[in-house]
């Protein structure tokens, strides 16, 4: 495995997965029996204690339904809304605003930045399952070093866009579905400082997202053909792959457009185009509002988990 806190073994038609964070232990099998000799070991070299069916895991809550379940980070986003005395403020519709243009050195310097930074950590976290904000704490991470009023600001519009939607979580269906979907966009010189652009990319399986990122590009794009490259390389699907002529501004580009040809070759990946309203990516590379916002959310399958 490529991860080196995640083990699996296959047997036949029966596999047990094996999830390990310091002493927490995930076990997650499709035979019953092997769990249950596997419990037996491990509580035979380590004294494990099995607190049964899994309810909550590194503060992921899961819940269960009839057709699969549901992970959110209730608990975790009501303590910060407590932290941060934002339970009683006014909830908002959208986690960043797309008007506001928040620029490295603009606005008065916080007394405190140890404040700021400690905040946008913990809204880092949050990105694990509430992926509609990671193109915002992207946005709030780049000035880490030198926060201001406004950086500061637009963390707290996040948490109060959170207070509207405390259990916000992931569904993932039950169903044997196991297609895979990515989309990819980016912003070309989206950021008003470097003029880099952003990238962003969602993975799907059978429908439910699973791997998503958004990120500000390492180098500067000279045209928005080129940060469609960049930013289709990093889910190994690109779009003009297809187009075998290079111009001599497009050479720190070639490298990334020949790996995602041979794969199209290979018929590993199929490339569409995705029209700007159905382009689920957008959520990752830009901040949206309104109708906008719920119709990405709404196809990313991302749902309001009941309170419990």
């Amino acid at each position: 495995m490529h991860d080196y806190s995640l083990f699996y073994k296959k047997q036949g038609s029966s596999t047990v997965f094996v999830a390990v964070y310091v002493d927490d232990i995930l076990l997650i099998r499709t035979d019953l029996e092997e769990i249950s000799q596997l419990k037996a070991f491990l509580h035979d070299i380590f004294k494990i204690k099995d607190l049964g069916q899994l309810h909550y895991f590194l503060r992921l809550e899961v819940l269960y339904k009839e057709d699969g379940i549901i992970i959110s980070q209730r608990k975790f986003v009501l303590d910060l809304l407590k932290e941060y005395d934002c339970l009683h403020s006014t909830s908002l519709t959208f986690p960043l605003d797309p008007a506001m243009k928040l620029k490295a050195k603009e606005g008065s310097p916080l007394f405190d930045s140890t404040f700021y930074r400690r905040l946008v950590g913990k809204l880092n976290f949050l990105t694990n399952t509430i992926l509609d904000i990671a193109y915002g704490v992207q946005h709030l991470r780049q000035i880490m070093q030198d926060p201001r009023e406004p950086h500061l600001h637009a963390a707290y519009h996040m948490l109060r866009y959170l207070k509207k939607y405390p259990t916000l979580g992931l569904y993932f269906s039950n169903a044997s579905d196991l297609s895979i979907t990515a989309y990819c966009d980016s912003d070309w010189a989206a950021c008003p400082d470097s003029r880099r652009s952003v990238s962003g990319y969602i993975v799907l399986i059978g429908g439910s997202p699973v791997s998503w990122k958004s990120k500000k590009q390492e180098t500067i794009s000279l045209s928005s053909a080129e940060e469609k490259y960049i930013a289709l390389r990093k889910v190994s699907a690109l779009h003009i792959a297809r187009n075998l002529v290079f111009r001599e501004r497009t050479k720190h580009v070639e490298v990334d457009c020949h790996f995602v040809r041979t794969k199209l070759q290979e018929g590993l990946i199929s490339l569409h185009h995705i029209g700007t309203i159905e382009q689920l990516a957008n959520v990752l590379t830009k901040a949206l509002a309104g109708m906008k916002h719920s119709f990405v959310l709404g196809n990313l399958v991302v749902i309001t988990s009941p309170p419990t």
